[in-house]
Order: structure tokens, then sequence, then C-alpha cells
């Protein structure tokens, strides 16, 4: 079946199986290898990018079903100058990633997080650690994740003008 989605904000136009997922198709067919393979079964999170604006796993969703959609992938966060996004920056200045393979899935998962939260109070840390419950790291421990988050989401809002 012929497929387009907008990947990253190009369009892409290609032929997929019926049973194609979409970690298959950015991964093997686009060439897009930021999104990681991990437990092929939705339970790890590290296949985590965005279909129009919500995170998903990307192992759980077949090619055909994002069809017309917009997907975002860790390639798609650093700015056209390569410099990265606001959850990156506070992340790397937190030490919040470590071994560095569960990190595109959970900045996927936490950038729609961040922005949901952009023009509110930040989230607070459970709020932080329940939506960190659909990624699994074993190296960080997750408290320097819950500090870049936090730093993440006071630099936005005080970036959109807003009392942190």
């Amino acid at each position: 079946m012929d497929i387009t989605l907008n990947v990253n904000g190009r369009p892409e136009q290609f032929s997929a199986q019926p049973n194609e997922l979409l970690v298959e198709r950015l991964r093997d067919g686009l060439g897009l290898t930021g999104t990681k393979v991990g437990c092929d079964t939705g339970q790890c999170g590290t296949c985590v990018v965005r279909l129009d604006g919500r995170s998903v796993k990307s192992c759980l969703v077949l090619t055909a079903s994002a069809a017309g959609g917009e997907v975002a992938t860790i390639e798609g966060e650093t700015t056209r100058g390569g410099e990265l996004s606001g959850l990156q920056e506070a992340l790397r200045q937190e030490h919040g990633t470590q071994c560095g393979f569960c990190t595109p899935g959970m900045v996927m998962a936490l950038g729609e997080l961040v922005e949901n939260t952009a023009d509110r109070e930040a989230p607070t840390e459970p709020e932080i650690r329940e939506w960190l419950t659909g990624n699994l790291c074993r190296c960080t421990g997750y408290h320097s994740v819950v500090r870049g988050v936090q730093r993440a989401c006071a630099t936005a809002r005080s970036a959109a003008g807003q009392e942190v």
C-alpha cells in the first residue's frame, strides 16, 4: 500500500506492507536510527516517537495506521543549527543520560510533557515520574532525568515570559 507521512517536517512517500511497524519504516526504510528497538513489545519505551503530537511506542504502531500523519523522531529535535532542544540541553546539564540507549525515547516522551506544561505550573516530581513509567532506564535511576525535566520546564516558562 502507498503511504505518505510527514517525518520531521519532510514529506515521505513509500510503499509499505500491511504488517510493517512504524519503527521498522523509520529505522530501516528512512535511516532514522535514533529511534531504538529494545523489547519489541511496547514495554521499554526506547522506540517512542511523536505521532500527531502525541508520544507513541512505534514498535506497536502499524505504518499504515500512521498514514497521513506527522511523525517526529529524535533526529528532528535539534535546531536547524544543530543545537540541542531545551529538554536535551537540560538533561545534559543535569547528567540525565548515561549510556544513551533509552535517551531518544525519553526525550520524545518527555518533550510532550514539557510542551503541555509550558503554559501552566511546572509538573511535580511525582507527575514527571508517572510520565516516565513507560520508559525504562537501567543507568540513571531517574533522579537526574527528573531534575532535567524540571530545568527544561523552568526554562520554557521563563522564555514564555512567565514567572518560574
